[in-house]
């Protein structure tokens, strides 16, 4: 499906970011994505680590593909939207463990976060012209 200079941008604009929270996961704010890790989890420090290094890397994969898959952009856009849908548990737990990370220090803040995450959904679906995709299918 042919998307239009906006959703170009906006796609790739994702995939930066989420290149760089990827980036993040595995240097500068890991401890900070630990406070994301669901405390249904074990709560074994290497096994926290694990998650978020893992999680990172397939953000980094993600975003890179954002960026360069074009080609494939509705399948990266659909395969984003999911991953999101999977870590939206660790959002939830740091809600209603009251975990402060990424400046999230009030349960405020923390509610107001869990309702960016749709947010992140539609910007996955409708920069790679997936929405349109599943749109169009309906019709």
């Amino acid at each position: 499906m042919k998307t239009n200079l906006l959703q170009k941008f906006l796609r790739i604009l994702l995939g930066s970011l989420m290149t760089l929270a990827g980036i993040g996961h595995l240097t500068f704010q890991r401890q900070e994505f630990q406070a994301q890790v669901p405390r249904w989890l074990p709560d074994d420090p290497a096994f926290m680590d694990f998650v978020v290094l893992s999680s990172g890397i397939v953000e980094i994969c993600l975003g890179l593909a954002m960026i360069f898959l074009w080609k494939q952009q509705i399948k990266v856009g659909i395969t984003l939207a999911v991953f999101y849908i999977l870590i939206f548990p660790g959002n939830i737990s740091q809600y209603t463990n009251g975990i402060n990370a990424f400046g999230l220090d009030t349960d405020q803040k923390r509610l107001i976060r869990l309702f960016f995450q749709p947010v992140l959904i539609l910007w996955a679906l409708w920069s790679t012209g997936a929405l349109g995709y599943f749109l169009k299918s309906q019709k």
